[in-house]
């Protein structure tokens, strides 16, 4: 009779270590899911060069020169989110809500609508605003995140930051420090950098991201075309091609694979 209890014991431990390693094992396979669900970009063709666009809850850049389309894009990723009933925040450095808006409509895209309806949230914010904000530990920006429950975060441009600094140590802190608060916030970042990104300088800003869009704009025969890649992406084993794009009414159409790349030096 003991060795019979002694027996059954012994399978139930057993049972108990394999439930329980079940348990473990169901637990890791969700938050792997969690921890790479996708979110579309707000451009198709970039889902598809992405494989289903941005990591949820990932802080992502967009790097290019002046006239590459940075905020177009920007906004298209938060439009998505504001089709599909999401709340999203745009941070602007640099131009004023008025402006932005105005020239927005130019390419059909109506902000002020997503606004009215409580969706859409639109902060002038100056650089040094955001040097306050990280001694703060979030400010009146996280107070918005939190209350409004914001999903998708636009911030143009993070350049306008980085050149508060002279000290390269002092610059670097701080944007990881950003970082840092950016992704606590646990919403899907994307952000510009006034960068050409065929420069060879190399800074924080190249290490910080979860992903890396470049938009490239050069000349061809006398006419000028846009280009873009994706530089880097967490988790994902997205194209490395070079894509052909237009900006327009609707904002940015992908055409499809560059066919030259003569005109672009690395």
């Amino acid at each position: 009779m003991k060795r019979k209890k002694s027996v059954n014991k012994k399978l139930d431990n057993n049972q108990e270590k394999k439930d329980a390693t079940e348990l473990i094992d169901s637990i890791k396979v969700r938050e792997k899911k969690k921890d790479f669900e996708k979110i579309s970009t707000g451009i198709n063709a970039i889902d598809k060069i992405t494989k289903k666009g941005f990591v949820k809850g990932s802080v992502n850049m967009v790097m290019g020169a002046t006239g590459t389309g940075k905020s177009i894009l920007t906004i298209q990723f938060l439009l998505d989110g504001l089709k599909k009933g999401e709340r999203c925040l745009y941070i602007s450095f640099e131009e004023k809500k008025e402006e932005v808006y105005s020239n927005l409509l130019q390419i059909g895209f109506n902000l002020e609508k997503y606004e009215k309806r409580d969706l859409f949230f639109f902060i002038e914010y100056t650089p040094k605003k955001v040097k306050t904000m990280l001694e703060e530990g979030g400010g009146e920006i996280e107070s918005i995140i939190i209350t409004k429950k914001i999903s998708r975060i636009g911030i143009d441009s993070i350049s306008s930051f980085a050149s508060l600094f002279s000290n390269i140590s002092e610059e670097r802190d701080s944007i990881i420090s950003l970082f840092s608060l950016l992704r606590k916030w646990e919403a899907t970042v994307l952000l510009t950098s006034e960068t050409d990104p065929r420069s060879s300088k190399q800074s924080v800003l190249d290490y910080e991201p979860d992903s890396i869009i470049n938009l490239y704009s050069v000349m061809e025969k006398n006419q000028r075309k846009n280009y873009l890649e994706v530089l880097k992406m967490r988790g994902t084993n997205h194209s490395k091609d070079l894509y052909e794009y237009d900006i327009g009414n609707g904002g940015i159409k992908v055409k499809g694979k560059a066919k030259s790349i003569k005109s672009l030096i690395f």
